[in-house]
């Protein structure tokens, strides 16, 4: 299945000169989020993860079915002041400011294999913060998946050194 063609592009949104990659098309679409979700579970498959973990919010949409495909637990990143039990925190740079992203400090078991998952890699900021909140829990990044990846803009590059998937690239 082509989902680059059901991803749909809005031009100059949320600015000037930005193509925002929509994914509420993919959402909508019955037989493509499937395709998604079976494919992102057979390409992870194998990296045999414990837990996967989204972020806030996309990465929930994607990680539950993901999580249950595999046989693995789901855990949340959220946003700060979301979470009701003691968390780690870590500050992350955006594109213009900053955030915070928050895990429960008990959500990973010690040495546990995490698979983290998010709709888009774009600048690799969020993922990179992810996977040093992963560490702090005491667990272990195995890997990342993510529907599309913004190639041009080199988010690889700030992500470990692990199996990094994308099933569609601009």
């Amino acid at each position: 299945m082509d989902l680059k063609s059901i991803v749909r592009d809005i031009p100059n949104f949320p600015q000037p000169d930005i193509v925002f990659r929509d994914i509420t098309t993919l959402l909508k679409n019955p037989r493509a989020l499937r395709y998604t979700v079976d494919t992102m579970g057979d390409r992870c498959g194998e990296l045999a993860p414990d837990y996967v973990l989204g972020m806030e919010s996309r990465g929930f949409l994607f990680g539950v079915p993901l999580a249950c495909q595999l046989g693995a637990g789901f855990i949340p990143v959220r946003k700060s002041g979301k979470l009701p039990a003691p968390v780690y925190s870590i500050e992350y740079e955006l594109e213009y400011g900053t955030d915070r992203l928050e895990i429960h400090q008990d959500a990973i078991e010690p040495g546990s294999r995490v698979l983290i998952v998010d709709d888009l890699i774009a600048t690799g900021g969020t993922a990179a913060a992810t996977a040093q909140l992963v560490q702090q829990a005491g667990g272990e990044t195995i890997g990342f998946g993510f529907i599309v990846e913004l190639a041009a803009l080199g988010g690889r590059e700030k992500l470990p050194s692990v199996p990094i998937i994308s099933l569609v690239e601009y």
